[in-house]
């Protein structure tokens, strides 16, 4: 290949030549020739993300913030008090047990 200066360099060339052609707008009123897209994820796959999701928000919880502090899981904890949730018989039964394990 001789390259004998800029003569030979082409300037930016269009898209319309015959080798690129814009596929034609439909017209109104007609049906596309190929079904649409669908995509299906089995309950499996959604149980997984779920899953994942919910080894990410605990895996959030023991990251500490400068004070040392692990907010991730003090926000869950003060969303589970205030909803109602947070105090459950086998908390309570466990709590005791420890203290009457402590007390002797």
């Amino acid at each position: 290949m001789q390259i004998h200066g800029t003569n030979n360099v082409h300037g930016a060339q269009a898209l319309n030549g015959p080798h690129f052609r814009r596929p034609a707008a439909p017209a109104e009123g007609a049906t596309p020739a190929q079904p649409a897209d669908q995509l299906d994820i089995s309950p499996e796959a959604s149980e997984a993300a779920r899953v994942s999701e919910l080894a990410d928000a605990r895996a959030a919880e023991h990251v500490k913030d400068a004070n040392g502090v692990r907010t991730g899981l003090v926000d869950r904890l003060r969303s589970q008090i205030a909803a109602g949730t947070y105090e459950s018989a086998d908390k309570l039964d466990a709590a005791l047990n420890s203290l009457l394990d402590e007390i002797g």
